[in-house]
């Protein structure tokens, strides 16, 4: 007997104890990739609103947003496959069974299980609410209000123990009203009713309305991460080949330096000269002159050209000249179709994802304000960012620009005062012009230094640079390995020994202002062994 008394507390106990996933999630269907949604209604914005997500109305406008990292849909095919798959997603909610029922007022500190809630009538949030999944990232938190919803200024929803946003739902019916500051977790469904977010709120999560308007000034809101949502990778990324090696490059046109600029990487052009830069400050190989390597970095960059133009965008961001304003970007391929002007702050989100990818392509010129600045969040790299832009670029002074950017038949007219660049500048056909600029390549060269290939495509060990000289000749060890022991011995045309000197460094030059006009032989030894000889002209 008391063994069946104990299994009837048992079996009591484990039904009457909240479990962590009651309920099951509502199926979104495409409304899953809007972030602000109106089946009937003005979709509206006022101030700078950074939004991830898709934007739109199957019935009335959206107005006002800017550039938004998702695609604006009104009235169109996609509108009304979203308020029909949003009308499905209601219903589900709307039929799921409570298994709780709290007062009212939401918050002030409260920590609430996985479940349904129902509230009959009006309901509001205060101070915090902390939803607590228990350790079951699966766990579903559904919120079914009987009337308005209203938040207090600074009110959040906090997530804890595998919480997700994703896993959250609001089902309001009535007014949907955010106060400023609020930070909202969830997806929000309005039934016959119209949603208000204040400035300063942050949505994770939707905001979406089955007949009313939508209006958001200066918020933060993004569709969540989880739940099955595809994770964003980007497009792939193109095969640098040799361009990989160079910071600042032109296939076309003259590269210029004034003030003190700092280069890690190689620097050249492949018609003209490229002047100005001091080899001291300069980690890679200056190329003065055109030489093997910078003609095949002009083949390799029209390859990179060619590959990022025929990539397909996914996003197109509207407003060209409002590029930037603390503007979020997600891994795709973006287009504007017209010259940008980047002001304040970019941030390019890789969600996590170190391998992400990000390409802008832009139909004109690019230009910064001062002191504007791209910033990098969750795992983006600089050298995954990609730059495609059909006309000139100035970056102005004291910007931090990253990425390699590909210049197509336009000068980098200006890397300014201060200009911080964590990438590469390379344009296929126009001046290059820097004035102390810190320049650091993304990624090592995939050869330690840039060679150039003699006869017989056998590598250089070491390379000068002018060869003509005058006054001075450069001279590169594209092998770092061999710097050690390293000695060059320069003779006349009678083979007599007129300069004998140490190479202690990769990059070292050395003062010929007393060799005559007139031809000479070098050897270079490593270790006491001949690693190269050749020829040098001298032209006073």
């Amino acid at each position: 007997m008391k063994n069946f008394l104990l299994l009837i507390t048992t079996v009591i106990a484990l039904v009457a104890f909240p479990k962590v996933n009651y309920g099951q999630a509502p199926t979104l269907g495409t409304s899953v990739d809007f972030v602000l949604f109106s089946t009937d209604g003005a979709v509206s914005n006022t101030g700078i609103s950074q939004l991830t997500g898709n934007i739109g109305t199957n019935n009335g406008s959206s107005t006002a947003f800017g550039n938004v990292n998702g695609v604006m849909h009104d009235n169109d095919g996609a509108s009304a496959k979203c308020a029909a798959d949003l009308l499905v997603a209601y219903n589900q909610l709307n039929s799921a069974i409570p298994t709780f029922f709290p007062e009212p007022l939401l918050g002030n500190g409260v920590t609430l299980v996985a479940g349904v809630y129902s509230i009959a009538s009006t309901a509001s949030l205060n101070l915090d609410l902390t939803l607590d999944a228990k350790g079951n990232s699966n766990a579903i938190f559904i919120f079914q209000i009987g009337g308005a919803f209203s938040t207090s200024a600074s009110s959040q929803i906090k997530l804890i123990n595998g919480a997700m946003a994703c896993n959250v739902f609001w089902k309001v019916e009535g007014l949907v009203d955010m106060a400023s500051g609020t930070s909202m977790k969830g997806t929000i469904i309005a039934n016959n009713a119209a949603i208000i977010m204040h400035t300063g709120t942050t949505l994770e999560g939707r905001a979406l309305s089955t007949a009313g308007a939508i209006t958001v000034d200066g918020i933060l809101a993004y569709t969540p991460i989880g739940c099955g949502s595809p994770t964003l990778i980007g497009p792939v990324a193109p095969d640098l080949a040799s361009t990989a090696c160079y910071v600042l490059f032109s296939g076309n046109g003259s590269v210029t330096n004034t003030g003190i600029t700092t280069v890690k990487g190689d620097v050249g052009t492949n018609v003209g000269t490229t002047t100005g830069y001091d080899p001291l400050l300069v980690s890679g190989m200056i190329h003065p002159i055109p030489d093997v390597s910078t003609a095949k970095c002009a083949t390799d960059l029209q390859d990179v050209y060619k590959y990022l133009s025929k990539l397909s965008p996914d996003i197109e961001l509207l407003y060209p000249v409002q590029f930037g304003n603390d503007l979020v970007l997600t891994p795709h391929t973006y287009i504007m179709k017209g010259a940008a002007e980047l002001t304040g702050n970019l941030y390019l989100n890789a969600q996590g994802n170190a391998n992400a990818v990000f390409v802008v392509q832009i139909n004109g010129a690019l230009s910064t304000g001062t002191y504007a600045s791209i910033i990098l969040t969750n795992g983006a790299q600089s050298k995954n960012v990609y730059w495609l832009i059909e006309g000139a670029v100035s970056i102005n002074n004291y910007s931090v620009f990253r990425g390699t950017i590909i210049c197509h038949d336009g000068s980098l007219g200006a890397l300014n005062t201060g200009v911080t660049l964590d990438g590469r500048a390379l344009t296929t056909s126009g001046s290059l012009t820097t004035n102390s600029v810190t320049s650091t390549m993304v990624v090592d060269c995939p050869i330690s230094g840039t060679v150039s290939l003699e006869a017989g495509n056998k590598i250089k060990a070491v390379s000068f640079y002018p060869n003509p000289f005058s006054t001075s000749v450069g001279v590169m060890i594209n092998d770092a390995s061999q710097i050690s022991n390293c000695q060059l011995k320069i003779y006349n045309i009678l083979g007599s020994e007129v300069l004998n000197t140490n190479l202690t460094k990769q990059y070292t030059t050395i003062k010929t202002s007393n060799l005559p006009s007139g031809i000479y032989l070098y050897k270079v030894n490593s270790n006491n062994k001949t690693i190269q000889s050749g020829k040098l002209i001298s032209k006073q």
